[in-house]
């Protein structure tokens, strides 16, 4: 039987021609670690972006590489992401079966949402991940949808299942919409708020889901700027052609394509905030760029001979040691502390002690608001329990996502812990994880020990039936005292 690999080029892809070792895109990378006959791909870039990253990876992994343009409204708009990506599979499964495999890395959120559904129904499909951090590995999806799809989600749109994945932050956000009553949250809420007082460049640290857009756009709106535009815009997202024109926009004729004069978003920002998500990952040749215009607020449109001024506030965010960057030369020191003047760490969500239930509750009810045929979806008590016991490496991006599946799949009012436990992504782990950290950045040997115990302490109440004497003897500790003693001082019910 055929085995193929279909996927979306992402933008991580095309540009991974010169890149090296993980560096290298999702798309080569598993063709590289999981044997192909031949690869089918979708895109939406223009095929002249396209043609050179084609050419290379035919020469590289020496298999049959099939790739088609497809019209989107936008790369988001589930509905024709589904009619281009349903068209494909359906060619390829005719008339013969294949052996189907979707990658689900490159692309939006849409689009691994659109290759989920497809491949947990029509086309009955493998899984697989590919990261820097992970590497390739298979993706577990642990849910039946063409069974339990039918009697929540038939009843929602596409526009509102993709409203619910994305979690979009409110455009009102403010800062009564950061739920916490954790008191390193707050003693960062307050901080923020003396922030937004002052007309002060924003650096937000965070790992990915822990709210750093939440966090910029209450920031703008509590700012007296919050009646001029807030403009986001995610650096990792660049075509390297295309920086300078996004960024300072260009004038009709500038160079093939430009049709029309176009406004960069530091034009589109002006008198309000500017918020450059994944500001870690700019280019050097970009950091030189921007240097300027945060310097003095003035730069040239390409095609231009007119110098432009803008009043910018500059707000940005990153998961990335910006410090470490700069010292291993891979970000401009000039650069970093023209950015870093008032700076927020953010927690991840297991380090948010207390703070859990009030969002799970939060996040539901949200769900139930956004659309009425989820509005009387409750949490049971196991159903939280093992909400309470997983490490949400995703931070609140996860949890959301996580409980939206759970509401859709559950089929009464009340969500299970079998619902959540269908609604979990079991991303494998590596084998030497605990053992590969990096010692020369520091670690905390606490928190890896934490870690184990949050991730064996659940294993062994569903192996012991909640049973809390047989759980402690599972885990060789001397009486359930201690397990209990553990599991309050780990946050886990």
């Amino acid at each position: 039987m055929e085995r193929i690999l279909t996927s979306w080029i992402g933008g991580h892809d095309k540009n991974s021609i010169d890149a090296s070792g993980q560096d290298r895109g999702p798309i080569i990378s598993t063709l590289e670690a999981q044997g192909f006959d031949r690869v089918e791909l979708l895109y939406n870039y223009p095929e002249k972006e396209i043609e050179p990253y084609l050419a290379w990876l035919r020469e590289q992994v020496g298999i049959p590489v099939a790739a088609r343009w497809v019209e989107l409204e936008s790369p988001i708009h589930m509905g024709g992401i589904y009619k281009a990506a349903s068209a494909l599979l359906e060619e390829l499964t005719q008339p013969s079966a294949i052996d189907l495999h979707l990658l689900l890395s490159p692309g939006t959120p849409a689009m691994q949402a659109v290759w989920i559904l497809l491949g947990k129904t029509q086309f009955p499909a493998t899984f697989w991940e590919s990261s820097r951090e992970q590497g390739v590995q298979e993706a577990v999806i642990p849910f039946d949808i063409s069974a339990e799809y039918i009697p929540t989600a038939d009843k929602l749109n596409a526009d509102t299942i993709n409203r619910l994945a994305t979690a979009e932050v409110p455009v009102d956000a403010a800062f009564d919409h950061i739920i916490t009553q954790n008191d390193h949250m707050q003693a960062l809420k307050k901080q923020a708020s003396v922030l937004s007082e002052r007309n002060l460049p924003v650096l937000i640290y965070g790992e990915s889901g822990t709210g750093k857009e939440l966090f910029s756009r209450a920031i703008h709106n509590a700012s007296p700027r919050k009646d001029k535009p807030f403009i986001p815009v995610n650096c990792g997202a660049f075509p390297s052609e295309l920086i300078d024109s996004i960024l300072f926009g260009h004038k009709k004729g500038a160079f093939t394509g430009a049709n029309t004069d176009r406004a960069g978003v530091f034009k589109q920002a002006d008198g309000g905030t500017l918020f450059l998500d994944e500001f870690g990952e700019l280019e050097p040749a970009v950091q030189v760029r921007l240097l300027r215009v945060l310097q003095d607020g003035k730069y040239t449109p390409i095609g231009s001979t007119k110098e432009e001024s803008v009043d910018v506030r500059i707000i940005t965010a990153t998961n990335k040691d910006l410090m470490l960057e700069v010292v291993e030369g891979r970000f401009r020191e000039d650069l970093f502390y023209r950015i870093a003047v008032g700076v927020l760490h953010l927690p991840p969500l297991r380090a948010r002690q207390g703070d859990l239930s009030l969002l799970v509750d939060a996040l539901l009810q949200g769900i139930g608001e956004e659309d009425l045929q989820l509005k009387d979806k409750k949490l049971s008590v196991d159903a939280k329990n093992l909400i309470l016991g997983q490490p949400w490496r995703g931070n609140i991006r996860e949890l959301q996502s996580t409980l939206l599946r759970a509401a859709l799949w559950s089929q009464s009012s009340e969500v299970t812990a079998n619902d959540i436990q269908q609604a979990l992504f079991k991303m494998p782990e590596k084998e030497d994880g605990l053992l590969a950290r990096d010692v020369t950045q520091g670690l905390d040997m606490q928190e890896l020990c934490d870690d184990l115990w949050r991730h064996y302490i659940p294993l062994a109440q569903a192996a012991a039936q909640g049973k809390k004497a047989k759980t402690a003897e599972l885990l060789g500790l001397n009486n359930y005292q201690t397990l209990s003693n553990k599991m309050e001082k780990l946050g886990i019910k």
